[in-house]
């Protein structure tokens, strides 16, 4: 019992998913949300509060434009890209406290959450394969 309670509370210190990121964006509580992703990825669709930071420019880019005291959660396309693990390796490298957000942004978009693009605001439908429809 005791090695699956070390498991899976060091996986909670260092995972996160979409509901748990959008609850913490609406408490208002200090962290940063961000994209690694390619910037033609970006500009196709984002999280709404996300920065855009592309995981191969996190060694060079992070220590100017991201607050070493805020916690960092990060996050690439989906379940099948390790894009996101690649960005949260990078930022623990450089000492910073950070997450992964499990689901990416599939399951960002598929769970309603506010998202954007390159012009803005997209309308968001809720998937009802990952997450309660309300009418």
């Amino acid at each position: 019992m005791t090695d699956a309670l070390a498991y899976f509370t060091a996986k909670l210190d260092h995972e996160t998913d979409a509901s748990d990121v959008f609850a913490a964006q609406r408490a208002g509580q200090p962290f940063v949300l961000v994209d690694v992703r390619s910037a033609e990825a970006w500009a196709q669709g984002h999280a709404v509060g996300a920065v855009h930071l592309p995981h191969r420019e996190i060694a060079q880019r992070a220590a100017v434009e991201i607050d070493r005291d805020l916690d960092v959660v990060v996050y690439c396309w989906s379940p099948g890209c390790n894009g996101g693990t690649r960005a949260a390796i990078e930022f623990a490298r450089l000492g910073y406290r950070v997450r992964e957000m499990i689901g990416g942004f599939e399951y960002w978009a598929r769970e309603g959450y506010p998202v954007a693009d390159a012009t803005g605001p997209l309308p968001r439908i809720s998937d009802p394969l990952v997450a309660v429809v309300r009418s």
